[in-house]
């Protein structure tokens, strides 16, 4: 399949990258670095330079691909304004973009920050109510409303990933829940891309963790199959007094942080 990876000069978009070139699928990236010699490899058509809020620079990085993976974005919290600009201006960039050339699938690299302040619970649905932990939470909400209105609107097939722990490896007592591997990333973003997919949908993108706490049967439905669990590191990470507190709530420590000034 021809891929259009936005971020692909990211951790996560570098991740994903290689691990869909390795599939067989035909990449293009877009980003706002230069991509080094050995990522370029991997992008046969091509690598765009620029900012995905563009609209000419994103018309022209959709052109002829049949879907598209958009992980672009500042991934941390900032401010109000910037997080809009980073998550939703972007995402409608590309939508539009998709719908001026008939481009049918979008996978969106969302957060669980947008249930952030969900009280932990041992079987968390996607059907829980939105409910943003940060500003950051706020730009990944209203990213997947503009997914749900184009896909009613347009018939878009679009795919929101909300990603827990995206790590080489688990390194606190949440993350034993939390964590998903890069190899799964992969196993994740590739059914998003291939599976059956209806309108929108949101899945949790987790690792297949024993202490898992977020329901995996949307992902299992795409043809999501996880083979790494983050029990294999659960000896070796120590306890810690904060531990209870970033348990409590699904977006750990930023669920209760003190929330910043919404404008600088």
């Amino acid at each position: 399949m021809r891929i259009l990876v936005t971020g692909s000069s990211g951790a996560i978009g570098r991740t994903v990258v290689s691990g869909l070139y390795a599939s067989g699928h035909t990449l293009r990236g877009i980003d706002v670095l230069q991509p080094d010699p050995g990522l370029s490899a991997l992008l046969p058509l091509g690598a765009f330079i620029g900012d995905v809020t563009d609209p000419i620079t994103v018309a022209g990085a959709v052109s002829g691909v049949e879907a598209v993976v958009h992980l672009a974005g500042i991934p941390e919290e900032t401010n109000l304004p910037d997080a809009l600009a980073s998550h939703v201006h972007t995402t409608a960039t590309i939508l539009e973009a998709m719908v001026d050339q008939g481009v049918g699938r979008i996978v969106y690299a969302s957060s669980n920050h947008a249930v952030g302040r969900t009280p932990r619970s041992d079987h968390l649905g996607t059907d829980v109510p939105v409910r943003p932990d940060t500003f950051y939470g706020v730009g990944k909400v209203a990213a997947e409303a503009l997914l749900r209105l184009y896909a009613d609107a347009h018939g878009i097939s679009a795919v929101a990933l909300r990603i827990g722990s995206f790590l080489p490896e688990p390194s606190t007592r949440r993350h034993l829940s939390t964590w998903l591997s890069y190899g799964d990333a992969v196993r994740l973003v590739e059914a998003a891309v291939t599976g059956p997919v209806d309108g929108f949908t949101a899945v949790y993108g987790v690792s297949a963790n024993t202490q898992g706490w977020w329901d995996m049967e949307p992902g299992l439905e795409l043809g999501y199959r996880p083979r790494d669990d983050a029990e294999a590191y659960a000896e070796r990470i120590p306890s810690r007094e904060e531990d209870e507190q970033e348990c409590a709530y699904v977006g750990g420590p930023y669920a209760v942080e003190p929330l910043r000034k919404a404008m600088r």
